[in-house]
């Protein structure tokens, strides 16, 4: 078993002062094999499957959903949505998974697509992709949220190939500058827009103390306890309190939203106005002249944030989609058909 399916996060709560949307979008030329009636004539229970089993999975782990968001977006932004980030490393390769980056992925996610991949092969056996059922089971998490339901167009196929060495560069980290972010999202095919709206998706799931430690403690140089003046004293003071061990315990995280953690809502928007945001790319969000109007329509208008999150998640989920031979519908989610693929 990988070493992160194993590290789960210790957690601190830490306190501080206090709808359904379909939309149509045409489908980019480059996925275009995509449809939502992909499975109509050879699973057409897919999407009820699906949404059973990560329904349960969610009950009884209740970070199931943040957990789907995150390895969806991990998928995604390295090689496309194929399923690659699923892939387990073998005596031949190191695969995604395994790269510095993933290792804090929470199984509960992997858990969850695997446990839909199983109930589906029972029902319609070498049928329904791996990078599908992981694209459902995002949606289908955020909308049991409380989130947006948007339609997914389905058909992608599961990639050839999951190398750790094609991570690095291709995901955003905790510690981003905004021109950087802004030109990752870019090279993506993501405006300013579309990147801030994804953001959101930081209304839940949480974050390692190691991620923004450099805000909380040592923010001066010789001054163990100054921490970020932008973030608010009293939550700062209190990730202090939450963190104190981080060094020795680098499962220690907290909520990214500690306001409604287990809600999908605006409030991520709120709580970085408020000097609440946890880490330095989210503090950047509000901070920037470019980027801060967009904090704040989202939050004032939580409507308007659902309709850019969905439009944005329908199109990370046909970044660089696998059809036809491009791809296999693998027979288990992380192992290759073919084990020197």
């Amino acid at each position: 078993m990988a070493s992160h399916l194993l590290r789960q996060p210790r957690w601190v709560l830490v306190a501080a002062a206090p709808a359904l949307l379909f939309l149509s979008l045409v489908v980019p030329f480059s996925a275009a094999k995509l449809t939502t009636g992909y499975y109509r004539k050879s699973c057409p229970r897919v999407e009820q499957i699906v949404s059973d089993v990560v329904t349960n999975k969610q009950i009884s782990s209740p970070t199931t959903a943040a957990g789907a968001l995150r390895l969806f977006f991990h998928d995604c932004f390295v090689g496309g949505c194929d399923a690659s980030v699923l892939i387990s490393t073998n005596a031949f390769n190191r695969a995604e998974r395994d790269a510095d980056i993933n290792l804090s992925l929470p199984g509960d996610a992997f858990d969850a697509v695997v446990r839909a991949k199983t109930a589906l092969e029972l029902q319609c056996p070498g049928t329904v992709s791996c990078a599908d059922i992981l694209a459902l089971a995002t949606r289908d998490l955020v909308s049991m949220l409380g989130g947006p339901f948007y339609a997914v167009p389905l058909g992608r196929k599961d990639g050839l190939a999951s190398h750790a060495a094609s991570v690095e560069g291709n995901l955003p980290r905790p510690n981003m500058t905004m021109d950087a972010m802004i030109a990752l999202f870019a090279a993506k095919g993501f405006t300013e827009q579309e990147m801030v709206a994804l953001a959101g998706a930081h209304t839940v799931g949480f974050s390692h103390c190691k991620e923004f430690a450099a805000r909380i403690f040592r923010y001066k140089a010789g001054e163990p306890s100054a921490f970020d003046p932008s973030m608010d004293p009293r939550f700062a003071q209190a990730l202090q309190k939450a963190c104190a061990k981080y060094v020795e315990d680098d499962t220690i995280a907290t909520f990214n939203d500690v306001m409604t953690p287990g809600k999908f809502d605006n409030m991520y928007y709120l709580n970085l106005k408020r000097g609440l945001g946890l880490l330095t790319s989210d503090h950047a969000l509000v901070a920037d002249r470019r980027t801060k109007p967009l904090v704040d329509l989202y939050a004032a208008n939580q409507s308007a944030f659902f309709r850019d999150f969905s439009r944005a998640m329908l199109k990370l989920g046909l970044l660089g989609v696998k059809t036809g031979r491009q791809g296999e519908v693998r027979r288990r989610c992380h192992d290759f058909n073919n084990l020197f693929a």
